[in-house]
């Protein structure tokens, strides 16, 4: 790997996408094959579809929920690697995923922000209360925090929504000496933006996909392959840095 030049003392952004729990079994969605290629965006993701068919949309939720559980979706070694990474590096790492699995969390990551939400939780329309979620959704489920019914929707981010804890993503960007962008397709924004946001910083850029991204160019570094692969590898290489 070509010298990085980052001071142990800066912290370290991560950008995960589909590209890294593709491995561990699950399908991606902009993938020729992947899940946007047979559903309609419209038909499931925006809050309008939720508003005109919630049934709908909770069978599709449904399905995608009760697949981490039957196939026994398990992290791979791209997720261990970046805890590894995690409980080594001295200025400490930030993990956002744009993946609504909880794989990041069962490989052991502690600091973590889910930017497009999670799978396994319930949020309310009404309250927005948000409670863990592992069994099915519908319309007939009954928010504990202000006791309406039907107004329960899975708490990930739809098409048209702001994804979470943008400020806090925005902060910690500006502050790091290293941002890694992993399995990403680099068309969806804002998490296609970060990599310029950084650039305007004296921080790095890091790309390691499966191919090159649309804003591959924009990286000082890129690597190509399996997640499990160049990830890993990746991770061993900054962490000798430190040696």
């Amino acid at each position: 790997m070509a010298p990085l030049s980052i001071s142990p003392d800066h912290p370290v952004v991560v950008l995960t996408g589909a590209g890294i729990s593709k491995e561990s079994g699950l399908s991606t969605f902009r993938d020729k094959d992947g899940i946007w290629s047979s559903v309609r965006i419209e038909d499931v993701a925006t809050p309008e579809a939720f508003q005109r068919n919630p049934d709908a949309v909770h069978d599709f939720y449904n399905k995608r929920r009760r697949l981490l559980t039957e196939q026994h979706v398990e992290p791979n070694a791209a997720h261990y690697a970046l805890v590894k990474l995690e409980l080594a590096w001295p200025g400490g790492i930030l993990v956002v995923t744009q993946n609504v699995d909880s794989l990041h969390e069962q490989a052991g990551s502690q600091n973590l922000i889910h930017m497009h939400g999670r799978h396994r939780e319930a949020r309310c329309n009404a309250c927005d209360h948000v409670v863990a979620w592992k069994g099915d959704m519908s319309t007939e489920d009954v928010c504990e925090g202000c006791g309406e019914r039907g107004g329960l929707r899975p708490n990930v981010v739809w098409f048209g929504e702001t994804p979470m804890d943008m400020d806090l993503i925005e902060e910690a960007l500006l502050g790091c000496g290293l941002f890694v962008s992993i399995g990403t397709s680099g068309n969806v924004y804002p998490a296609a933006g970060f990599v310029e946001l950084v650039r305007k910083t004296h921080a790095r850029a890091v790309e390691l996909n499966l191919e090159p991204s649309q804003g591959a160019a924009r990286f000082d570094i890129t690597r190509y392959g399996p997640a499990t692969e160049v990830v890993p590898a990746f991770v061993d290489d900054l962490i000798a840095s430190l040696e």
